[in-house]
């Protein structure tokens, strides 16, 4: 069977590669152009193409559209690919398109599910397959899959490789059955669409009159990008800050009281920071320019710290 494989990201990269280990290699990889990465700027290749390339898959951009009919496929699969298929491409496999999104559609259309199950502080997620159309995570449902978010100090890299890899098995299981025609695709539910937006560099900054519990789950589901950060005063230039790892404390149990942003030393060298509701603790954190260290270290080299006010 010809399949084509739409992807860019990490995610589209993990789905590829457990296809490549399969029965359902890919012919044909459509991806992303290299783009500078960094600070450096460096021309980086996307993951997708690097598991085309590493499989020796000939890859490329969704340039030719009467290339992609000459190939004539059977199927196209997309994960993560970050961009609408045109109707003229949904129609050329026999099989349709089948896409690969990690929320439990309708819930969490759009590019941000991974993030928003995490700022929401769900209990559960899970992958869906979709039969495409021209709308975005709007076609009829063919599977899905569900995990519990049992562990509440997930971050976004390790929910993204879990629904990866959920995605993928899911994905294998079901591609056979949709061949031989043993799936009815079953209609989303319009009325319980909810939609994810693009993350933003902004969106990192920390708003100290949210709850603890709020921030925590930011600084989870923005890990490593686009990062929490704030900023602080030091030689009269505000520096920027990256808050890497946290906890709550409860403010009934423990004081004292200051406004949004205020800093306390709390047991063992940790930093305490009075949120709108509660303490939020830092465990690790990053200076701009610096390396990611404990608070104890941090305080180390920044003796006048406890006491300032953190915007």
């Amino acid at each position: 069977m010809k399949i084509v494989f739409f992807g860019t990201p990490h995610f589209g990269a993990l789905i590829l590669e457990k296809l490549c280990q399969s029965e359902y290699k890919p012919v044909l990889v459509i991806t992303a152009l290299d783009k500078p990465v960094g600070r450096k700027q460096v021309i980086t290749p996307p993951p997708v193409k690097v598991v085309a390339e590493k499989y020796k898959i000939s890859f490329g951009e969704i340039t030719a559209i009467d290339n992609l009919k000459s190939l004539n496929p059977d199927l196209i699969i997309v994960a993560a690919y970050g961009k609408l298929l045109p109707k003229e491409i949904l129609e050329i496999p026999k099989y349709g398109c089948l896409n690969v999104h990690p929320s439990l559609l309708p819930k969490y259309r759009g590019p941000s599910p991974i993030q928003y199950a995490i700022l929401n502080g769900d209990q559960e997620t899970g992958v869906t397959i979709i039969l495409m159309d021209e709308k975005m995570d709007h076609g009829p449902i063919l599977a899905n899959s569900k995990i519990e978010i049992d562990d509440f100090e997930i971050d976004y890299p390790n929910l993204h490789n879990k629904l990866a890899q959920l995605g993928s098995d899911l994905l294998i299981e079901t591609i056979p059955k949709w061949i031989n025609g043993e799936i009815q695709p079953q209609t989303q539910d319009e009325a319980i669409a909810t939609f994810t937006k693009i993350i933003k560099k902004e969106d990192g900054k920390i708003d100290w009159k949210k709850t603890a519990e709020t921030l925590q789950r930011q600084i989870r589901a923005f890990h490593p990008w686009p990062s929490s950060y704030c900023f602080y005063e030091k030689d009269g230039k505000q520096r920027l800050i990256k808050i890497l790892k946290t906890d709550c404390l409860e403010q009934s149990k423990h004081g004292p009281f200051g406004g949004p942003g205020k800093t306390f030393l709390a047991p063992d060298d940790k930093i305490a920071v009075q949120t709108g509701k509660d303490f939020l603790i830092i465990k690790e954190l990053q200076m701009e320019g610096g390396k990611p260290m404990n608070s104890s270290e941090f305080l180390r080299g920044q003796t006048n710290f406890i006491g300032t006010v953190l915007k």
